[in-house]
């Protein structure tokens, strides 16, 4: 209120510190609102840039003067450095190059949508001659570089008998190697025992397999015998079903090369097993005869049966044999 009245009665009224930042502040707002509607502000960061117009000098006595300094006067067999022309193009490398260009030319002018360009100047291509270029490129400073030299008697390859000398010691590397053995022997052993495991783990199955079946065979053949003897099946196919089961199945290769050997060394037939009956041998009763008893015999002859000895007579002549 104090300043108010002062300034009506035309007083000059000391300012503060306070007032005069808010005036800046004010000010500076309405200069970035103005620049901002102008378009010269951009969202983030703005930054006054005070601008310095360099000069820049290009002195060529000096920069030769600097080069002369760090110049390095060394031989070309340090450097090794080639200026020559590329190797001549491969045959199929060029006819390559050739069916390319021509399939690509084809599908431009084929596709009418995309631009005309010449082969030669396909960007699709440019990247493949280029890589071809510097490929050529190595090959020439290549050659030129092993006949240079070979001019100064320089070897180009390792000698037969060469000896690097290793930078670890015999006692080292065979401790190394006694470690990696090591490791080698306990995993091939871990392996050997898990296969052993495995198939100690399959046999048992293949057991357990192979009894579940005779079993259910059995029982099926027990069925089959129930039936027949209560009438309800009159014939004994299923015994020859068993039998034909039971045969095991020969592998056509063995069965091939068995073959083959026969026909090479012969065979002579079977020997084993020819005195052993069959379903049919058993069966034939064609050559069966009632033996007839012994003392009807002798008496068709006309002769006297023999008679087994006495106790006595049989005890003399088993000591008799006793003494001889």
């Amino acid at each position: 209120m104090k300043v108010k009245k002062a300034m009506k009665r035309g007083k000059k009224v000391p300012v503060s510190s306070e007032s005069e930042s808010d005036s800046e502040y004010n000010s500076s707002d309405g200069e970035l609102q103005e620049a901002f509607t102008k378009g010269l502000l951009k969202p983030g960061l703005n930054k006054v840039i005070e601008k310095t117009n360099k000069v820049h000098r290009n002195c060529v006595s000096l920069m030769k003067q600097k080069l002369e300094v760090i110049k390095l006067d060394l031989p070309w067999v340090e450097r090794l450095d080639m200026i020559n022309m590329p190797a001549p193009l491969a045959p199929e490398l060029a006819l390559q190059m050739q069916e390319q260009e021509v399939r690509r030319s084809k599908q431009l002018k084929g596709n009418k949508k995309l631009p005309q360009y010449d082969p030669s100047e396909d960007p699709v291509l440019n990247d493949f001659r280029r890589e071809t270029m510097f490929h050529r490129q190595a090959q020439g400073a290549v050659m030129d570089g092993i006949v240079r030299l070979k001019k100064l008697g320089i070897p180009t390859t390792r000698p037969d008998d060469y000896f690097a000398e290793m930078a670890k010691t015999d006692a080292h590397m065979q401790k190394v190697r006694e470690n990696l053995m090591k490791k080698q022997t306990i995993a091939q052993r871990s392996e050997k025992i898990r296969q052993l495991r495995q198939q100690r783990k399959v046999g048992k199955q293949m057991q357990i397999e192979a009894i579940l079946k005779k079993h259910a065979e059995k029982r099926k053949m027990l069925e089959e015998v129930k039936k027949y003897r209560k009438g309800i099946r009159h014939d004994l196919d299923f015994l020859d079903d068993k039998k034909k089961s039971q045969k095991k199945s020969v592998d056509p290769k063995v069965a091939a090369k068995r073959k083959m050997k026969d026909s090479k060394f012969g065979f002579g037939g079977k020997k084993r097993g020819n005195k052993k009956n069959t379903r049919t041998s058993s069966a034939d009763v064609s050559e069966y005869r009632r033996p007839s008893k012994p003392g009807k015999e002798l008496k068709k002859k006309g002769g006297k049966p023999n008679q087994r000895l006495g106790k006595g007579r049989r005890v003399q002549m088993k000591a008799k044999r006793r003494r001889q």
